[in-house]
């Protein structure tokens, strides 16, 4: 037979072959696991347990920390380390919005320490994302609560805007049906968002947030509304001052939180909205009684908002420095681009 009469594949076959195998690359590399770097970084687990216990040693508010931290990453849009990055001149990103200037040090310290040894051992491979992830759910089990699977494999965003926050986050003096309308937009139930809400059973939240509020809000226990207005009373000139979210346990995880709320013993005025509203009352009354029950949903929610608008694949990237300045990351995306042609 002549070479030319041998059969053709059609053009059409090529390209088709082509995507598969893309697509298939592409499914590979965006699957995330529990395991996902026991062979990338063998030292990734050991190296966690050792940077996280020795921070919260010296610095024990750091559990409450990176729990809020990372809430503050995850709930407005996704699990991708996007508040990990520095302002510019150009650009002013997520930490520095008004609602984030209040987030502690001791988190974004220990993100650094791990991210520091893990740069050392793996280079180029652990995301700052997976790395907040895990910190915070091996700081909640630090203190007495649940353990919950944290999947691996997330990719940091080249981006961070303030302005994207706008209306993402909850604030302590919106209305339940605010705060439900906020976590539903984000795909998580009442009950997942009082579960949530369980995480005031640590840390403390500053006076401005709640001191303006305690002569006027009839829930308050009057004793302890009394003990509050004198541990406030200099806030104006130190705005520092804060107070234990959970007064009986602040440092151990468990459902003394909700325990407090019936006896007019919660904080914030979304504390006291969470036992008013007939929506999520009943959840509170449930966890209030049973803990094993509010660790279980915690851990779920928890688990769910975890994974969460991540970034995997091309459609992040695997950050060198935790606190990467946007600049870098536009000059990183436009190499990015330069190669794709």
């Amino acid at each position: 037979m002549a070479p030319s009469s041998l059969p053709q594949t059609p053009p059409s076959a090529v390209v088709i072959v082509l995507f598969l195998l893309f697509s298939t690359a592409l499914l590979c590399e965006s699957r995330l696991s529990l395991d996902y770097y026991s062979k990338t970084c063998p030292s990734f687990t050991k190296i966690m347990q050792d940077t996280i216990t020795n921070k919260q040693i010296t610095s024990p508010t750091t559990a409450a920390g990176a729990l809020r931290l990372f809430f503050h990453d995850c709930l407005p849009n996704g699990c991708d380390g996007s508040i990990l990055i520095s302002s510019t001149a150009f650009n002013k990103a997520e930490r520095d919005a008004d609602i984030n200037l209040s987030l502690p040090g001791d988190p974004f310290d220990l993100i650094v320490r791990a991210k520091t040894a893990l740069e050392l051992a793996c280079p180029n491979t652990v995301s700052c994302s997976d790395i907040l992830a895990v910190a915070t759910r091996d700081l909640v089990t630090m203190l007495g609560g649940p353990y919950y699977n944290v999947y691996l494999g997330r990719k940091d965003s080249r981006v961070s805007s303030a302005s994207s926050l706008e209306g993402k986050l909850p604030k302590p003096t919106m209305s339940m049906s605010q705060l439900i309308n906020l976590f539903s937009s984000s795909g998580f139930t009442v009950q997942e968002m009082v579960a949530l809400s369980g995480a005031h059973t640590i840390g403390f939240s500053h006076c401005k947030e709640f001191s303006s509020n305690i002569s006027n809000d009839t829930h308050y226990n009057p004793r302890f509304a009394q003990a509050l207005k004198q541990a406030c009373s200099g806030y104006p000139n130190n705005p520092t001052l804060s107070v234990f979210n959970d007064i009986m346990t602040p440092n151990k995880f468990d459902n003394l939180y909700y325990q407090n709320l019936p006896k007019g013993l919660g904080l914030l005025e979304s504390d006291h909205g969470l036992y008013g509203d007939p929506r999520t009352k009943p959840f509170v009354e449930l966890y209030a009684r049973d803990q094993n029950k509010f660790f279980q949903d915690f851990a779920k929610a928890m688990q769910k908002l975890s994974v969460y608008g991540i970034k995997t694949g091309r459609r992040g990237e695997i950050r060198h420095r935790i606190q990467l300045p946007m600049k870098e990351t536009i000059f990183q995306e436009i190499n990015l681009i330069l190669k794709l042609f």
